[in-house]
């Protein structure tokens, strides 16, 4: 089964989140005790959730930790998958 490129969850905070709290950026980075910048980034698919964003997305009451790094972890390993790699061969072929 192919998997389609699925969306950064940055853009799920930028797009249903934010105005769903009637929120802009900043406003929700001074919640989150992170700089508007940092924020931004992530929001704007350049950086990617980490787990201490995660946890404090939890604290605020904004999803699971777990569901956004799961999020994170699914695009990226989409990313990768989808970028030029080496030929690397099974182990047992390598001899």
């Amino acid at each position: 089964m192919r998997m389609y490129n699925p969306p950064h969850p940055g853009e799920l905070l930028r797009e249903d989140v934010l105005p769903s709290l009637g929120f802009k950026i900043a406003a929700l980075a001074r919640v989150l005790y992170i700089s508007r910048e940092m924020l931004s980034r992530v929001c704007n698919a350049r950086s990617a959730i980490s787990p201490d964003l995660a946890v404090r997305l939890e604290r605020a009451g904004i999803g699971k930790a777990r569901h956004w790094l799961a999020m994170q972890s699914t695009y990226d390993l989409w990313q990768a998958e989808h970028r030029e790699q080496p030929d690397i061969k099974p182990i047992a072929n390598v001899a």
